[in-house]
């Protein structure tokens, strides 16, 4: 389904505040039923939101690069790890992360809303919006923030919401 990042961002003012305090009980207090809430979550999501529609990860956020990334995507480029880093990245000195020096990101195609390095993209691209990480509660903070930008992200804890008002029983998924 297209997202409209208008409607979105409405959304995103009305409930912000009170999908950050939801998150915020299931990291203090997470139900047994947590990760079979996840997955289903998960599955529910991709049923009905079109990353090819959006974009908004690649337009206001930044990955992360690993010294994997870095290597793989430069080879690609076929750039040196240095000249890479020194033409697209700036170094995080409080996160001590390499990160993009400029939004959207360089590799974003904003006519067909693809990676121009899909195939070598960064790690921390290919996982997000990281909902069906394992441990789930070790990124309900990270879910905290995607909320605002990621239309996936939004939607996923939108649905927790309604499992865990309507209740998940354990090992059994709502009808």
């Amino acid at each position: 389904m297209t997202v409209n990042l208008r409607s979105f961002r409405k959304k995103v003012l009305a409930y912000k505040k009170s999908m950050r305090s939801f998150l915020t009980r299931l990291e203090n207090k997470p139900p047994k039923s947590l990760h079979a809430m996840a997955d289903y979550a998960d599955k529910e999501v991709w049923q009905q939101i079109d990353c090819l529609s959006c974009g908004n990860c690649c337009k206001k956020m930044t990955p992360t690069f690993t010294p994997s990334d870095v290597k793989r995507i430069s080879a690609h480029l076929e750039m040196t790890p240095a000249a890479f880093k020194e033409k697209w990245l700036l170094f995080d000195k409080k996160d001590k992360d390499w990160q993009n020096k400029k939004q959207p990101c360089q590799f974003f195609n904003m006519s067909d809303y693809k990676c121009s390095i899909y195939p070598v993209r960064p790690a921390d691209c290919a996982g997000f919006p990281h909902l069906t990480k394992k441990r789930v509660t070790s990124y309900l903070h990270v879910h905290r923030q995607n909320i605002q930008y990621c239309p996936a992200t939004f939607k996923w804890v939108e649905t927790m919401q309604a499992l865990a008002k309507n209740g998940f029983p354990t090992g059994k998924h709502p009808q």
